[in-house]
């Protein structure tokens, strides 16, 4: 501890500012400032926490400490609910989902920032520099309104992650181009232009039993050709069907549109019901746990990084392990691309995609010296050197100046897919009832994904419970 600082203890911050007359010098005292912090704990909150203690020096003066509360993703949402609703008043700085924002504002825990930024013409002009989509999702409630409550902390979208040495096998290259007459795609750039088609004959492809051949070896397991989350747990199925939804003109009930757009007659459109029709015309490609409806992102990705998947679509902040040897099988072998979309009459593929990635949100009891000191971390962790460094370490920046330098795209394998897919992300509701919203609908997208429910039973369900809670909440006149 330094001689000059002055120790309030976890959680709290000293407000004054006390003077010491040592050998007839007079220094002004520091303060130490802890910034007690709720993250879900991946990779890409490790990094940060792995920077700030490395890195950070607050221009303050003050000691600054980052108390981190890492909360792994299945229980994030519960564990952070049940801290603010409990009144306990654990966590001043949050790392929030994007949707939890409505929730939480109108709850009266998350703090506006529209001051903060309108104070800070170096913060503001940071804001402004991001990418519309990452602000309007991670920073605004209502949504895509000027009022601000997140800063961006990790942007994040969904990426085909490929496996080279079976994709480019020239045995299954010539086998595949036999059968659907097209590339198998094999580099980026092909990953790229893949469509829903495509992808689905990746699946039936490369679907293999325990000592079939596969790149000229045989199998000692079974092997499947594509991979996506379909799980039951936090917005797993959701995210996935959401862009199927959105890329075959369906819907969901948008808050933008309230008090008169409806959930009925949208989220069960024939458009929306065709979308999801597709999504679950590929599990049929998938690893057989996917009719359990125990699929998430962290077990696709682990099949993938076990080698038992030929392509697996998932977000960035899960790639890293699949680089290290020592947590995937296949770490010397990685090819990524754009996730898939779905082509048109007119050739373009349209990949309208759900958004993922976080905001740092404040909380409304964070004191005037613990605000000073989050807005001094925001303004470092969003600087230029400090985006770039967290790119390079695998991250992802929505800075414009930062992702459209030519060097970004030689950090990782996956950088290339990064700025081609920010114009096509959306963002799920940001309202108080989106809770309620999204595990009722998680529920029913379950029984459709286990076989229980065809798909236009399930959104006709969740059309109703959308439009009388809706209705009830005052949100659908």
């Amino acid at each position: 501890m330094p001689a000059m600082t002055k120790v309030k203890g976890l959680a709290t911050a000293a407000s004054f500012a006390a003077t010491l007359l040592v050998g007839g010098v007079t220094y002004a005292s520091a303060e130490e400032v802890t910034l007690t912090m709720a993250v879900p704990d991946w990779p890409p909150t490790r990094i940060m926490k792995k920077f700030f203690d490395e890195q950070y020096k607050p221009k303050s003066g003050n000691t600054v400490k980052l108390d981190v509360d890492f909360i792994p993703w299945p229980d994030f949402y519960t564990r952070v609910n049940a801290s603010l609703t409990s009144g306990e008043k654990k966590y001043n700085f949050i790392v929030s989902d994007s949707q939890w924002l409505g929730a939480f504002v109108e709850g009266g825990y998350f703090r506006k920032i529209n001051d903060l930024i309108d104070a800070d013409p170096e913060l503001k002009a940071t804001m402004e520099s991001m990418h519309p989509a990452v602000l309007n999702a991670y920073s605004t409630y209502p949504n895509s309104t000027p009022n601000y409550y997140g800063f961006p902390q990790f942007p994040d979208v969904l990426v085909t992650y490929g496996r080279k040495d079976v994709l480019c096998n020239a045995d299954e290259q010539a086998a595949f181009k036999a059968k659907y007459n097209e590339k198998l795609p094999c580099t980026g750039e092909e990953i790229d232009a893949m469509d829903w088609n495509t992808f689905e004959h990746v699946g039936e492809f490369f679907q293999r039993k325990k000592g079939d051949k596969l790149a000229g070896q045989v199998l000692d397991d079974d092997f499947y050709g594509i991979a996506y989350q379909a799980g039951k747990g936090y917005d797993f199925s959701t995210s996935s069907v959401h862009s199927f939804v959105w890329q075959h003109g369906g819907g969901i009930w948008d808050e933008t549109k309230a008090p008169t757009g409806h959930a009925e007659g949208v989220v069960n459109s024939p458009k929306s019901i065709e979308g999801m029709e597709h999504f679950l015309k590929l599990l049929k490609f998938m690893p057989p746990v996917v009719k359990t409806g125990t699929m998430d992102i962290f077990v696709s990705d682990q099949l993938f990084r076990e080698g038992k998947v030929a392509m697996n679509i998932d977000w960035i902040g899960l790639a890293e392990a699949s680089l290290d040897p020592k947590t995937s099988k296949v770490a010397d072998k990685l090819v990524f691309g754009l996730a898939p979309g779905l082509r048109g009459p007119d050739g373009k593929v349209n990949r309208t995609s759900q958004i993922g990635g976080q905001p740092f949100v404040l909380t409304t009891w964070t004191t005037p010296e613990q605000i000073k000191e989050a807005v001094g971390f925001v303004k470092w962790w969003l600087s230029p050197d400090i985006q770039n460094q967290f790119a390079a370490g695998g991250g992802q920046s929505a800075i414009k100046s930062v992702y459209s330098d030519p060097k970004y795209v030689t950090y990782r394998p996956w950088d290339r897919a990064w700025a081609n897919s920010l114009d096509w992300q959306k963002d799920m509701w940001h309202v108080p009832q989106f809770f309620e919203l999204l595990t009722q609908q998680q529920d029913q997208y379950d029984l459709a994904i286990t076989g229980k429910q065809d798909a236009k039973t399930t959104l006709d369900n969740i059309a109703k419970f959308q439009e009388d809670l809706l209705k009830n909440a005052g949100l659908i006149q």
